[in-house]
């Protein structure tokens, strides 16, 4: 692990979706910077892959399976840590579709998925935090941003976007900061598929897709946040993560 942009030595991590795409990247990157990180995700197996990567690079990292989506269990993960530093919210699922085919199952899904497991976590991370704690939630240009059917998945991400200032309004008077990284298209597994189906040169025409690469760049990014607090922590921010 070298070039860390910040060192996190000392620092706990909790990252969510920590088996795969920005989310096992954003873990590497704390790890890089010497954060001892927890791979927070429902599956077992790509967390342990994750974990053995960082620790044979120098890292420190152990997987922390549970589902985001089940209370009590969210609850339990996190009072198993003495102390927390640092939460991501990477979990994230997308499901695109004209508005006239969605069922009301999968869009509460999608919110569920996309910002009620971010409340919870971040509800119950609250009460390990102290002082200099650092929150980061991962949203997408797809808030601001709408696209013909992403109807609900715009929704869910514009309203994980309120869920940040909201959080930083609450958490900032007791020292923490909580910040949103909106990251653009990345070649991640969920969009490997997809990317590679655009037409020639349908990607230069749209400058919001003209960046796809691999997700190094918002996994750097999450590091800046984690940076000794300034003199107000009550701070709340969204950086566009595009190349």
């Amino acid at each position: 692990m070298s070039g860390p942009l910040f060192d996190l030595s000392g620092r706990n991590a909790l990252v969510t979706g920590a088996g795969r795409g920005l989310g096992k990247e954003i873990a590497l990157a704390l790890a890089a910077a010497g954060a001892d990180v927890r791979l927070g995700g429902r599956t077992v197996a790509p967390l342990e892959v994750a974990a053995a990567e960082i620790m044979s690079a120098g890292g420190t990292a152990q997987p922390w399976p549970f589902d985001l989506a089940n209370e009590d269990a969210t609850r339990t993960a996190v009072q198993r840590l003495e102390r927390l530093d640092i939460l991501v919210n990477a979990v994230g699922m997308r499901d695109r579709r004209p508005l006239a085919e969605f069922d009301m199952a999968s869009v509460r899904k999608m919110i569920e998925v996309n910002l009620i497991s971010a409340f919870l976590i971040s509800r119950e991370a609250a009460a390990r935090m102290g002082p200099g704690g650092r929150v980061i939630n991962l949203t997408s240009i797809a808030g601001p941003i709408a696209r013909s059917g992403d109807a609900a998945y715009t929704m869910a991400k514009g309203g994980l976007d309120a869920l940040t200032r909201g959080l930083a309004a609450e958490l900032g008077p007791k020292g923490a900061s909580v910040n949103a990284i909106a990251p653009g298209y990345f070649r991640t597994e969920a969009n490997t598929r997809r990317t590679l189906r655009w037409p020639p040169g349908w990607r230069g025409a749209r400058p919001w897709a003209a960046g796809v690469s691999r997700p190094k760049s918002p996994a750097r990014l999450s590091s800046w946040p984690q940076t000794p607090p300034a003199t107000s922590p009550a701070t709340s921010s969204s950086s566009t993560a595009a190349i």
